[in-house]
Order: C-alpha cells, then sequence, then structure tokens
C-alpha cells in the first residue's frame, strides 16, 4: 500500500497552530499572490506551491476542517468534527490497541512501514479513503480562486467595465472531465479485482480499500493529457462590470469562473477584491465626498457665494457671514450614488480662511486698521478652560 504523505497545512501558510483567521487569512493572501500562476509563468513550482497554499487554506479557514485536522492531523470529509459518530466501527475508542506490537508494522527508526505503507495510512482509509479523497468518488464542487483588482477613484465613482486575463482549472477536453479514456478497463492486480486488500497490523488484520483502484476493482485508462486530474490548468479571459460606487474592499461574485468541479462537479466562483486608488483632493467616506475649500478673510467675514469642484463638477456654496476656520457644509446629494438604495450621499465642504499676504503698505495699513476696529481677544475663552 503506497504511503500517504502528511502535509502541514500550518507550515504550508507560515502560521502557528493558534493563529487567529485574520491572521490565516492574511497570510493566505499573500502567499497566494506571491505564487500566483499569473505571475509566475511556466514556473511548475511556483503553481505546485500555489495549489498546496490552496489547499491548506481551503481546510484551515472553515472551523469544522479545522477542528478534524488539528485533531487527527489530517481532514476528511468523512470525519466529522470530534470523530466519527456512532456506528463508526473504525474510530471506537474502545477497540483495545494496548497490548499489540505495531513493530512489525511500523519502522521505530523511521516511522515507515516495513512493507509500502504507514500506520497512518491505515487510519486514513477508515477516515474516508486514500489521501483524504472522496469514499465514493462522487462529483465534488470546484475551489473558488481570488483575485486582487486595482482601478482609480474616477472608475470606482462612475463604473467601469474590466477584461481580467485568470489562470483556473477547466475540465479537460480529451476525457471530458472524467480522468480516462476509453471505456476499456483491467482488473486490479492489487486487490484481483475485489476492491479491497488486507493488512496486517501486528496481531491486528485489516481489511482495506484497495489504494490502486480505489475500491472499484478495475484499473482505468488514464487520460494522457490530463493524467487522470480530469482538468487542465488554463487561462482564461473573463469580462468583468464594476458597479458604481464600488468602494475600497468591495468584493465582487463571478458565478461558474472559479476550478472546474471533479466527477461533473459544478466549478466554483471567482471573487474579485476591488482595490481603489485615493484621488489627491477628493476623500470619500461611506457614499459621502470630502473636500477642503479656501476662502479669503472678507469672504469669511462678510459672507459670499463660491464656486466649489464637485464629482458632477462645478457646484455654488453659499458662505454666510462670520464663517470660521474649519466650518463645514454640506451639499446635498453631491456624493457618491449608491446602486443599493438608489440614493446618493452629500458633499462636505470644510472652510479653510486663508490669511492675506502683506506684501504692500496699503496692505498693512488695512490690516492695522481692521485690528483698531474688532478687538476682541480670539483666545479669551481658551484661560478659561486651562
Amino acid at each position: 500500500m503506497p504511503s500517504t504523505s502528511k502535509q502541514d497545512y500550518y507550515e504550508v501558510l507560515g502560521v502557528s497552530r493558534d493563529a487567529k483567521a485574520d491572521e490565516i487569512r492574511k497570510s493566505y493572501r499573500k502567499l497566494a499572490r506571491k505564487f500566483h500562476p499569473d505571475l509566475n509563468p511556466g514556473d511548475k513550482a511556483a503553481e505546485e506551491r500555489f495549489k498546496k497554499v490552496q489547499e491548506a487554506y481551503d481546510v484551515l479557514s472553515d472551523s469544522k476542517k479545522r477542528q478534524v485536522y488539528d485533531q487527527h492531523g489530517f481532514y476528511s470529509d468523512n470525519i466529522p468534527p470530534g470523530g466519527p459518530g456512532p456506528g463508526a466501527a473504525s474510530y471506537d475508542p474502545g477497540m483495545g490497541f494496548g497490548g499489540f506490537d505495531f513493530s512489525d508494522y511500523v519502522n521505530r527508526g523511521s516511522g515507515k512501514s516495513e512493507g509500502s505503507g504507514t500506520f497512518h495510512d491505515v487510519f486514513s482509509q477508515f477516515f474516508g479513503g486514500r489521501r483524504g479523497e472522496r469514499a465514493n468518488g462522487g462529483p465534488e464542487k470546484g475551489a473558488d480562486l481570488e483575485y486582487g483588482l486595482n482601478i482609480d477613484f474616477w472608475e470606482s465613482i462612475r463604473g467601469t467595465q474590466v477584461r481580467l486575463n485568470i489562470v483556473r482549472q477547466e475540465t479537460c477536453e480529451t476525457c471530458g472531465g472524467s480522468g480516462s479514456v476509453g471505456g476499456a478497463t483491467t482488473v486490479c492486480p492489487e486487490c484481483d479485482g475485489t476492491g479491497n486488500v488486507t493488512q496486517m497490523a501486528g496481531a491486528m488484520k485489516f481489511s482495506l480499500t484497495c489504494p490502486r483502484c480505489d475500491g472499484k476493482g478495475r484499473l482505468r485508462n488514464v487520460c494522457p493529457t490530463c493524467h487522470g486530474d480530469g482538468r487542465l490548468s488554463r487561462q482564461d479571459a473573463v469580462e468583468v462590470r464594476i458597479p458604481p460606487g464600488a468602494q475600497s474592499g468591495s468584493r465582487l461574485r463571478v458565478a461558474g469562473k472559479g476550478n472546474a468541479g471533479t466527477s461533473g462537479g459544478a466549478a466554483g466562483d471567482l471573487y474579485i477584491t476591488v482595490r481603489v486608488t485615493p484621488h489627491p483632493f477628493f476623500g470619500r467616506e461611506a457614499d459621502d465626498i470630502h473636500i477642503q475649500v479656501p476662502v479669503t478673510v472678507s469672504e469669511a467675514g462678510l459672507g459670499a457665494k463660491i464656486e466649489v469642484p464637485t464629482i458632477d463638477g462645478r457646484a455654488l456654496l453659499k458662505v454666510p457671514q462670520g464663517t470660521q476656520n474649519g466650518q463645514k457644509f454640506r451639499l446635498r446629494e453631491k456624493g457618491v450614488m449608491n446602486t443599493r438604495s438608489n440614493k446618493r450621499g452629500d458633499e462636505i465642504v470644510e472652510v479653510v480662511i486663508q490669511a492675506p499676504k502683506a506684501q504692500d503698505e496699503r496692505t498693512r495699513e488695512l490690516l492695522r486698521e481692521l485690528s483698531q476696529v474688532n478687538t476682541e481677544d480670539p483666545r479669551k475663552e481658551i484661560w478659561s478652560k486651562v
């Protein structure tokens, strides 16, 4: 029986065993970007590492799967959290392993079987088949994919349509996703067509699913194109529409554009995370636009009507008499359109009063006259608060 390699998912993602969900997610995204086939064209090692990172994240990001993995050291869909339920005789705590000698099965120095497997292989078949595969070989949905998309401020405000080139696993055209070609099969020489093999572990005798034919008793003709996987990694062009008002961190779902499923299973989905490049002047908070506009001392003191920029162009703002520095005014429905509520946000205008530059004697004379007329101390209230 071939040995089953034990993959440390925590080591793959570079996190500790007590890592929180956010830490696992951040590490996954960092590694996924680093080893993504798009960024490493033709690099088979990076592609394999990318697949391992996705596999590890699939288990550790799911609390139930992670519980199974932490308890048993591997994951299988057939193991419920906390171990198999009642009636799962293969995992009976009262089996009584005490007193049995496993030295005939496990080499104490290397942990490897003297034959062709490991002690872990015995239980991996009890808990759902070799290497955690589906016990019944039925359809399985393909994995979801994630893609980061950078857009500029105006594209986020007005919406846009982009064409993405992604690498995804598609159904093999040669075998139609079955992994085999032709209808002919041969009797499995490992189990003589029974689908089961016998394995000894000391004084214990186990009847296990044949690892070579997965219990089918016959071997199929493996597809030469996909080597039996039923899927191939290919570049695919995807048209994505970014709706108006998209914010940085928005997540869009494109159904059916993830990896193809196996054995006729549905394809996964493509999730696109939007990152918006900030604008040098317009700021954004939710659906509101924030700007700062300079005004003169006379405009603030006497009041004025001034033009201010908005995302739609120019708009008129009334600055009332006696406006103070930092005072904010609201322009209704001059913000971002929210496609869900079909309402627009507002534009918040903050006034910044600019002192005049006294570059000539006439200006200085007027300022001196103003100081004689306006004798109020603007710092008077400070001292009552100190």
